[in-house]
C-alpha cells in the first residue's frame, strides 16, 4: 500500500483524536466567540480555511475570512489569524505570521512542532498524530477541519462514523472510467469542493473542476455530457440534479456527511492513480512544502 492509501484509511482514529483536543487546553489559542477571524493556508489548508471560515461564520461565532496565506490584505484588522500548515515551513505562511507579529495574535495548526512555525506563531495547536509522509495530503487537512468544527461544537460521532462507512463502501465502476468531474458546494462546503478537485488533479491526473453549486448553472453545466461526473458536496439546490441528469453526465450527492464525502473522494483519487500507474505518494511536479528560494 501507499502511504497516501495508509493515511487515508487512518481518519476515523485521527478524527476521534482531533475532537478530543479541541474542548481541552491545547485548543486555548483558537478563536473564541465573538471574534472577527481570518483563517489563512496554501493549496490544500487554503481549502479547508475556507471550510472552517465558512462554518464559523455560519453558525453565528463570528466574521470569517479566508485567505491563499500569499493573498492576505494588508491592513484589514482582525482579532486573530488563524494559519493551517502541515509541514510549518511554507514560505507564504511563516512571511505572513512573521508580518503580523505585534499586531494581531495568531495561532498556527500543524503537524510538526519543531519547524519555524513555532517562533512565528503566536499560538500552536499539534496534530502530530495526523502528519503524514505522502506528499498528497489526506488525513492532516481533514484532522484540522475537524478539530476546528469541534472546537466551533459542530461535530458528532455521526461523522466518524459517516468517515468509516466512506472507507468501506465500493467504488462504483462508473467513477473509475469517468472522463471529467465537477465538484460543487454550498457554504462550508464550497472548500471541500475546490479540496475535491486539487485530490484528484494531484493524485490521478484526473481532469477536475469546481464550483459553488448555484454558479454551477451559471456556464459550467456545459461540460456535462455522457461520461462526465458532477458530485455534490451537500444539499443540492432544487433542480440541480435533474438539470445534471438530463445531459447525461453521471450525478453523485452522497448521504453521508460532507467531509466523510471527501474521504470517498481521497480513495477515488488513489484507485485511479492506482490504474494508471501512478506513484500517489510522489506526484509530479510536487513537493510535500513549498519553500520558495531565497525566502
Amino acid at each position: 500500500m501507499s502511504y497516501a492509501e495508509t493515511e487515508t484509511a487512518s481518519q476515523p482514529a485521527c478524527w476521534q483524536r482531533a475532537a478530543d483536543l479541541a474542548g481541552g487546553p491545547e485548543a486555548v489559542a483558537l478563536p473564541v466567540a465573538g471574534e472577527r477571524v481570518a483563517v489563512v493556508g496554501c493549496g490544500t489548508s487554503f481549502y479547508m480555511a475556507q471550510a472552517y471560515a465558512g462554518l464559523r461564520e455560519g453558525s453565528g461565532q463570528g466574521e470569517s475570512d479566508a485567505f491563499a496565506a500569499s493573498e492576505f490584505p494588508s491592513g484589514r484588522g482582525y482579532d486573530r489569524v488563524v494559519a493551517l500548515t502541515r509541514s510549518g515551513t511554507t514560505t507564504e505562511v511563516l512571511e505572513l505570521l512573521n508580518r503580523l507579529r505585534g499586531t494581531t495574535r495568531t495561532v498556527a495548526v500543524t503537524a510538526d512542532p519543531r519547524t519555524p512555525v513555532r517562533a512565528a506563531a503566536d499560538g500552536l495547536v499539534v496534530l502530530d498524530f495526523a502528519d503524514e509522509r505522502s506528499v498528497v495530503q489526506t488525513r492532516f487537512a481533514t484532522t484540522a477541519l475537524t478539530l476546528l468544527r469541534a472546537h466551533l461544537g459542530l461535530h458528532s460521532d455521526a461523522v466518524v462514523a459517516d468517515a468509516e462507512a466512506a472507507l468501506a463502501e465500493p467504488l462504483p465502476d462508473e467513477l473509475l472510467r469517468s472522463t471529467q468531474f465537477s465538484f460543487l458546494g454550498r457554504g462550508w462546503t464550497v472548500g471541500l469542493a475546490h479540496e475535491a478537485a486539487l485530490k484528484m488533479k494531484e493524485a490521478s491526473l484526473s481532469w477536475t473542476e469546481s464550483y459553488p453549486a448555484m454558479e454551477y448553472r451559471h456556464g459550467p453545466i456545459s461540460i456535462s455530457t455522457a461520461g462526465t461526473t458532477t458530485w455534490m458536496f451537500g444539499e443540492a439546490p432544487e433542480g440541480l440534479p435533474e438539470q445534471v441528469r438530463a445531459t447525461g453526465a453521471r450525478w453523485v450527492n452522497g448521504s453521508l456527511d460532507p467531509l466523510a464525502d471527501l474521504v470517498r473522494v481521497q480513495r477515488l483519487a488513489l484507485a485511479r492513480a492506482a490504474a494508471r500507474g501512478l506513484d500517489p505518494d510522489l506526484p509530479r511536479h510536487l513537493s510535500r512544502s513549498v519553500v520558495l528560494d531565497g525566502a
